[in-house]
Parts: C-alpha cells; sequence; structure tokens
C-alpha cells in the first residue's frame, strides 16, 4: 500500500499533513494531521480519519457530530508528506457549524476577519 511520508514530528509522533476538500465543489474544508494508523483506517473503511496532536490520539471525522467525510479520491504532493483527501461532506465540517474551517476572510484594509462562509448546524446541538 502507498502512504504519505510521515516526516513532520510533533510530540514525538510522525505525521503527514492531510487536507479535506470537496471533491465536488474543490472547496478546502479543513486541514489536519495524519498518522500511519490514521491513514490506514481511512484506506480500510473509506471515511477521513485523523490524528489529534492535542488530545494525542486517532479520531474519526464525525464520531461525535455524524459529520463523516467520506473519501473519493486521495491526491498527493511530490513529496508525499501531504495529501489531499478529496471527499463528500456531510453536515459540517468546521466544529464551529460551519460547512468548511476556512470561512474567515481577512478585510481589505488587513485589520479584521470577515465571516464569508456558510453556517450549517448549530455547534451547540452536538457538542
Amino acid at each position: 500500500m502507498i502512504q504519505p511520508n510521515f516526516r513532520h514530528e510533533i510530540n514525538g509522533k510522525k505525521l503527514a499533513t492531510a487536507i479535506a476538500q470537496d471533491h465536488e465543489t474543490n472547496e478546502i474544508l479543513m486541514l489536519a494531521f495524519i498518522d500511519e494508523e490514521a491513514y490506514k483506517k481511512t484506506i480500510e473503511t473509506g471515511k477521513a480519519h485523523y490524528y489529534s496532536t492535542s488530545r494525542d490520539t486517532i479520531w474519526f471525522k464525525g464520531e461525535e457530530s455524524g459529520h463523516i467525510q467520506l473519501v473519493k479520491e486521495i491526491l498527493f504532493d511530490c513529496d508525499k508528506d501531504a495529501i489531499i483527501f478529496r471527499i463528500e461532506q456531510t453536515g459540517g465540517a468546521c466544529h464551529t457549524g460551519h460547512y468548511s474551517c476556512f470561512y474567515q476572510k481577512l478585510s481589505d484594509d488587513n485589520t479584521t476577519l470577515e465571516d464569508v462562509g456558510k453556517k450549517v448546524f448549530n455547534p451547540d446541538d452536538i457538542y
């Protein structure tokens, strides 16, 4: 099985960068880390799994919210240390309730962030 190069080290754990991208719209939904176990679980199940650096554990995207990511395709960068999961997103990708974690845009005067993304669920109802 082809695997990413897990060359980034955080807290003594070898990781690769994973980007989740909507397979229909190409919108970038989130960025996370994966370790070898998370990658293997993603391949085995067809559903995105990631490695939480803050919790030091594997997490299945949607285990609490039900907002899973079905992996349609996996792309590798030239060094194989970053991948893109082209996914079908159920609900929202962001824990804030937005479809994408990238819902804030820097203002024209570079002083504030403006919300530009759509909110698709109320996080208080889930978390």
